[in-house]
């Protein structure tokens, strides 16, 4: 399974797949200069909280950035224009035979959106972790992936160890904004990761993790592996700057992706700044300094502690 992380087919060439976001970026504590503390970068997005139309062209008024709780001063705000990488991890065993039509038609649409933001790789869940396409910006390519996707009969899921090898394969990646799309039913997790393993590869890896999640009355088993995944996929959204979206019935997926692939394209570009520190902080929380508004968002991948 961990050839999962090496693997990337590019002309027939092996490479490396899955993308990487970065560190946290930095802040300043109330009264010091920027010029006494290290800027540090970030990436978030914003969002109308009761329609979820992205929020354009914000300043610096507009974030309110966390690290270990202790504020810091945001100083520019720009749009964000490198390339984001996108993982997505979706679910295609046998719990999801009967979602299957509705979750390619709104993968469909999904990386038709992103076209333009970055390279995108399609990644199955059931079973095993198995690319069904490597990275890349090739629109045709990648709708023949989503033309991969079929319930795999008499399969369970492999989210957790796909997030995993996912995290483990953006560590390799150059771009320095990342995002893990995983879309899902409440599933039997055959994965016998423990949370807490998870969850470090997921800050290892870098990405904001973005999960849609098709919940049902029973849907989820009580048994630790259940349990375990269950945790990654609510604080996995928050820890990175993610998001969690719950649906009730899989023809929502579209809707929900559709939005999601509008949030991911409207990010900002944040600067903000740490003051000098021995100890590098352990958490950095991104939210909307306007009422109405939601945002989210993490650390720019690739910055080295200062």
């Amino acid at each position: 399974m961990r050839d999962l992380a090496i693997r990337l087919l590019t002309g027939g060439a092996i490479a490396f797949i899955l993308a990487g976001l970065s560190a946290p970026s930095a802040a300043l504590l109330p009264g010091l200069s920027a010029a006494q503390g290290n800027e540090r970068i970030a990436y978030a997005s914003a969002w109308d909280a009761r329609t979820r139309a992205p929020l354009t062209g914000l300043g610096p008024d507009a974030f309110v950035v966390r690290e270990d709780n202790a504020r810091r001063e945001v100083l520019r705000v720009t749009a964000a224009t490198s390339p984001l990488a996108i993982a997505i991890l979706v679910d295609n065993t046998q719990a999801a035979h009967d979602h299957i039509a509705e979750i390619r038609r709104a993968l469909t649409s999904f990386v038709r959106a992103l076209h333009g933001i970055g390279p995108v790789a399609i990644v199955g869940v059931a079973d095993r972790p198995t690319i069904l396409r490597n990275y890349t910006t090739d629109q045709k390519q990648l709708a023949q992936g989503v033309g991969k996707i079929f319930a795999m009969p008499d399969s369970g899921a492999t989210l957790l160890d796909a997030i995993v090898e996912t995290s483990n394969g953006l560590r390799r990646r150059e771009e320095d904004r990342a995002a893990m799309v995983v879309v899902t039913t409440e599933n039997i997790e055959f994965s016998t990761r423990h949370y807490t393993d998870v969850l470090e590869a997921l800050a290892g890896g870098g990405a904001m993790l973005h999960a849609v999640v098709l919940t049902t009355p029973g849907g989820a088993a009580l048994n630790d592996a259940a349990r375990h995944r269950g945790i990654v996929l609510d604080r996995g959204p928050k820890d990175s700057g993610g998001t969690r979206i719950d649906v009730l019935a899989s023809q929502a997926f579209d809707t929900r992706l559709t939005e999601l692939a509008a949030i991911l394209k409207s990010q900002h570009r944040i600067v903000y700044a740490r003051p000098e520190s021995l100890i590098p902080p352990n958490a950095l929380v991104i939210s909307s300094a306007k009422p109405d508004v939601e945002a989210s968002g993490g650390a720019a991948r690739g910055q080295k502690a200062r």
